[in-house]
């Protein structure tokens, strides 16, 4: 099955856009679309897990301290990290390529860093 995709409320609006405009089959939710503005890392986590998304976020500081406590008692679909110096085109080409050529079981408690 491919992956489902989650934005967190701190990722660059014109990757998701771009994301879609570029592989319309491919399932990325906005922040603003499952109302995770303003919610903490821990929250944020469980909502993406619960509706099988992998989360992606721009949040190096915090988010992978929050992904390894997280999974020691739930289930994560994923978490992709997203460099704030990164292109967006390049954000865009690591997402899309990422959709390509995994599947969503090859993401489960998983987090990565794009580039991979």
């Amino acid at each position: 099955m491919k992956i489902w995709l989650q934005a967190d409320a701190d990722l660059r609006s014109s990757i998701v856009k771009g994301v879609r405009r570029r592989e319309a089959a491919i399932d990325f939710q906005t922040a603003e679309e499952a109302n995770l503005t303003g919610l903490d890392d821990p929250t944020v986590l469980a909502v993406a897990a619960a509706k099988g998304r992998v989360l992606v976020s721009h949040d190096f500081r915090t988010m992978p301290e929050h992904f390894g406590r997280f999974i020691t008692s739930e289930t994560s679909a994923g978490v992709i990290l997203i460099s704030q110096d990164m292109s967006i085109s390049q954000a865009i080409e690591g997402l899309i390529l990422i959709w390509w050529a995994t599947e969503a079981e090859e993401w489960i408690n998983r987090i990565s860093r794009l580039p991979l």
